[in-house]
């Protein structure tokens, strides 16, 4: 793994142990002020970034997540992450433990030059028709 991959990949674990720990501080450092949570399902749900940081530090818990193989391009200054993820979590009152393809779009910022987060999909290959209602249900700006 070259360095620039071996960089990326650390702020993705960085991003998903701060989920798992619900440190909401560590998350919010990490996102870019317009970051995007899109889960893609067959009815697709989005959360904007302030949703998203209530959502993963209350109802929407990370226990566990383990990568599969990991792809990491850059794009001048933005960079791609993609990879196969376990993930052992609950989604409200509901157990959302599986498998999944998450996407991640990573910026880095021109004044400071940090890596932020800028979109990240997660796509469940599954048919469970309470999860994007229940992501919807998380918007802040509804």
């Amino acid at each position: 793994m070259d360095h620039f991959a071996a960089k990326i990949e650390t702020l993705e674990h960085q991003s998903m142990r701060s989920w798992m720990q619900r440190d909401r501080n560590a998350m919010k450092a990490l996102a870019s002020r317009d970051f995007i949570f899109l889960l893609g399902s067959t009815k697709p749900a989005i959360l904007d970034r302030a949703s998203w940081l209530e959502a993963a530090t209350t109802r929407f818990r990370l226990t566990s997540y383990r990568f599969g193989e990991v792809y990491v391009r850059r794009h001048g200054s933005a960079a791609v992450f993609a990879a196969p993820i376990t993930l052992e979590a609950s989604l409200g009152e509901d157990d959302w433990s599986g498998t999944a393809w998450l996407t991640d779009l990573w910026g880095r910022s021109a004044v400071r030059r940090k890596w932020r987060l800028i979109e990240r999909v997660l796509s469940r290959p599954d048919t469970n028709e309470n999860a994007p209602p229940a992501i919807r249900s998380m918007q802040l700006w509804r």
